[in-house]
């Protein structure tokens, strides 16, 4: 029981049991329920991370085990060991830089740490004695796969890190010259002693460019805007709703609002009507799709409506305002989704506005499907659930086909022009638009994917003909399979479906760069923006 033990303590204290030296050392991870009292009492300490890769690649030589003259000279391929421990210190700051970048560097923000490399450089070591050539594969396996992939839960993230440890676990680290960046600006010293790499580390730049991580130099941009909208939503954390005297109190503000969006929601749909107009059909799955998804409408409607009504009375003071509702009204001050909404919503990251314009622009694609027809072609991002609209679309080809469904997926061809020129659906398959590049940008007139305009963060994406066809007679061609994401931060659960809340699918975009290019660049294929 807390209260004994605070009770023993002042009983130990003040008979002089305790000694006046005696110091309580705690650790912790950050957490949000650790008691404010003891935080106020006590000594604050952490250990960080050095900020910025210079400062990660000194910490590194200067720890152990490199630190220990005799671990570090005792390895019997003297070389080869230096050159690629280097390359190894190289990876970790890689690594722990690269998730400040967010979800363009990892889609989750790992804990790599300390431990990591340690037993990763104890491994080179053995691995290197052990063998008489060197081990590329096993020492990829051990550290891409066990040490920091281990941590690795996303399947993405796995692939990259495998792409960016083949930038230091390579043949090619062993020549003198051999750069780790486009630039050349980073390199793997000439083999030398101890001392000798501690100077040429500090000869690079005390803040890296963004290209050392794989990026273009926009990425620069999405770090700065991440760590403003961390400062913002701190200030706002504190922010008060009391009037200081003249304008509107905040009750007032939250009704306008509130009378305002109900006055803009429009009405839910009829799905009785709707299914007597698109019946269960075997050869056309897209009527079931419309009809879930108006259900889908249909709630998050319900809700929005119901809120919003109930908020309208609570702040005139006709009905109790429940804590639920104290919480929709905060978010609505704030120019913020209420978390009562984004439960039954699509994924979204967008303030207020932008939101309840999109979903608007939803209903109203809904209901132009239900009074004219199915469309010639498709925004992804309209969809609740856009897995079981691109099922059905593979099941209509596969029941047209007598082709059984496991062993159909998607081929694809990028489109030119918008949608506006598609005025006829395909034979095959669904013509998609509304998706955004980020991290890459696409030229119509290379039809390839290509670097980004200088402060263009996020460019449109060509429309894409999705076509089902056997995978073995898929088209070949050079391409970087992009992944698909719901929402700006690609982070994501698997649900209950089996599907990611967020991921969608991978498409193969043509592109004339490798595919590990573009992997390290982190560019992917977007549904919806943060505004």
């Amino acid at each position: 029981d807390g209260g004994d033990a605070d009770a023993a303590a002042d009983a130990a204290a003040g008979e002089g049991v305790i000694h006046p030296k005696f110091r309580l050392w705690l650790t912790s991870y950050p957490s949000p329920i650790f008691p404010i009292s003891i935080l106020e009492n006590s000594v604050k300490m952490t250990n960080e991370a050095p900020k910025g890769l210079r400062a990660g690649l000194l910490r590194t030589f200067t720890s152990d085990p490199l630190s220990d003259p005799e671990f570090y000279e005792s390895c019997s391929k003297p070389e080869a060991w230096r050159k690629m421990v280097f390359g190894l210190a190289f990876f970790h700051s890689y690594m722990q830089e690269r998730r400040k970048y967010g979800a363009i560097g990892f889609n989750i923000p790992y804990e790599f740490n300390e431990n990591d490399l340690r037993i990763s450089i104890r491994q080179l070591k053995m691995f290197l004695d052990e063998y008489e050539e060197v081990p590329y594969d096993t020492l990829s396996y051990t550290c891409g796969e066990c040490n920091y992939g281990g941590k690795v839960t996303d399947g993405h993230d796995r692939v990259t890190v495998e792409c960016i440890l083949k930038l230091f676990y390579c043949p090619e680290i062993l020549t003198d010259g051999y750069a780790f960046s486009d630039s050349g600006l980073y390199r793997a010293p000439e083999h030398g002693e101890y001392q000798s790499y501690l100077d040429y580390v500090n000869t690079l730049p005390l803040i890296a460019a963004a290209e050392v991580y794989g990026f273009h130099a926009n990425a620069d941009i999405t770090k700065d805007v991440l760590d403003t909208e961390s400062t913002l939503d701190a200030f706002m954390m504190t922010q008060s709703r009391d009037e200081s005297g003249g304008g509107k109190s905040a009750e007032e503000v939250i009704g306008e609002v509130a009378a305002d969006l109900i006055e803009r929601l429009p009405p839910n749909f009829d799905i009785e009507l709707a299914e007597k107009a698109y019946p269960v059909e075997y050869y056309e799955s897209m009527n079931t799709v419309l009809t879930q998804e108006l259900g889908r409408v249909n709630v998050l409607l319900t809700v929005i409506r119901n809120s919003l009504v109930n908020l309208g009375k609570a702040v005139k003071g006709l009905v109790l305002m429940s804590d639920e509702l104290d919480k929709v009204g905060k978010a609505l001050y704030d120019g913020k989704v209420p978390a009562k909404w984004l439960k039954k919503s699509f994924p979204s990251l967008k303030p207020l506005g932008s939101y309840f314009r999109e979903v608007v622009e939803r209903v109203a694609f809904f209901r132009k499907w239900v009074d004219e027809g199915i469309p010639s072609t498709f925004p992804l991002y309209a969809f609740f659930f856009t897995q079981a609209f691109l099922t059905g679309s593979k099941q209509n080809y596969a029941r047209k086909h007598k082709v059984e469904i496991d062993k159909v997926d998607f081929d694809y061809q990028v489109l030119d022009g918008d949608e506006s020129s598609f005025t006829t659906k395909p034979e095959d398959g669904v013509y998609c638009f509304g998706m955004h590049l980020d991290g890459a940008a696409w030229s119509p007139a290379e039809r390839s994917l290509c670097e980004s305009e200088p402060k263009v963060l996020y460019c449109p994406a060509p429309g894409v003909h999705m076509m089902p066809a056997q995978v073995k007679d898929f088209k070949k061609y050079t391409h970087y399979s992009c992944p698909l994401y719901k929402t700006a931060d690609r982070r994501g659960i698997l649900s209950t479906t089996g599907h990611s809340t967020n991921f969608v699918m991978d498409i193969r975009m043509p592109c004339s760069q490798g595919n590990d290019h573009w992997i390290r660049r982190g560019a992917c294929l977007l549904l919806s923006l943060k505004d």
